[in-house]
């Protein structure tokens, strides 16, 4: 099952520049949260944030909490690889190693944390996982082909595949469609709304619609000007912030007047 997030009077740095602003949020578990506002607001790197993928700039860190099942993942003594086994992550360019066949791919984050699995145990967990990501049907046959040699679509559905195989709670997608084709995109989104029975999900996205089609709640983020910090304006149930939301901002971006 999926697992709740509490983001508590968080702020973001790079070195000594405040990139993201006191950020406060529930995210709820088995839902899809989908984070919206313009470029430059702090929305991808506060998901960074999520599973500590943040530290790996130089000179980035950050104030405040990020609770998953009460437990902050910023607390003395937390490993941010144990970390990133629980949240997964799907980039917004698929990713899949280039030297690596497709099962390979799907096996990569079991062997980066140190689990081995006998050959019929890794053939049930590859199979599992790419059932998972709307996959097998379509690549079964090929499995010791390089997983570079699929089509996007397909490349991203494998990356969420290698995601899902270390078994997380919670699951992070920034614009996970933005590099795919229409018929793609579907593909994806339909899987999202499949997943979320198993994981919180929480994505990024500068498609409106797609927020509106895909997510439960929404996080509207902006920034006061350029060079000041992003904050988040407001968070709700999707269905009040795309049609009766509560600060004047949301509803400039939401009925494209700016952003």
């Amino acid at each position: 099952m999926g697992q709740r997030i509490d983001v508590n009077h968080l702020n973001v740095y790079y070195g000594d520049f405040l990139a993201v602003e006191d950020v406060n949020m529930k995210i709820e578990p088995n839902k899809v949260t989908a984070f919206i506002g313009p470029s430059g607001c702090g929305k991808s790197t506060v998901l960074r944030t999520l599973d500590r993928m943040h530290e790996i700039i130089p000179g980035a860190h950050v104030t405040g909490e990020v609770l998953l099942e009460g437990k902050n993942l910023y607390g003395p003594g937390v490993d941010p690889v144990a970390v990133r086994r629980d949240v997964g992550m799907v980039f917004q360019r698929p990713n899949p190693f280039p030297t690596m066949s497709i099962r390979e791919n799907v096996l990569a984050g079991m062997k980066l944390n140190n689990r081995s699995v006998d050959k019929k145990d890794a053939d049930e967990l590859v199979e599992w996982a790419l059932r998972g990501a709307n996959l097998w049907d379509e690549v079964k046959d090929r499995l010791d082909n390089p997983g570079i040699g699929l089509s996007g679509g397909q490349q991203q559905r494998l990356c969420i595949a290698r995601a899902v195989a270390v078994h997380p709670q919670v699951l992070l997608m920034d614009e996970p469609c933005s590099a795919l084709d229409p018929i793609s995109t579907l593909a994806v989104e339909d899987l999202i709304n499949e997943l979320k029975k198993d994981y919180t999900i929480v994505i990024v996205t500068h498609n409106m619609q797609q927020a509106a089609r895909v997510s439960d709640y929404t996080a509207f983020f902006n920034l006061k000007e350029i060079g000041q910090p992003g904050h988040l304006v407001e968070m709700n149930e999707t269905k009040v912030i795309f049609e009766n939301p509560h600060e004047e901002d949301t509803e400039r971006y939401i009925s494209g007047r700016f952003g």
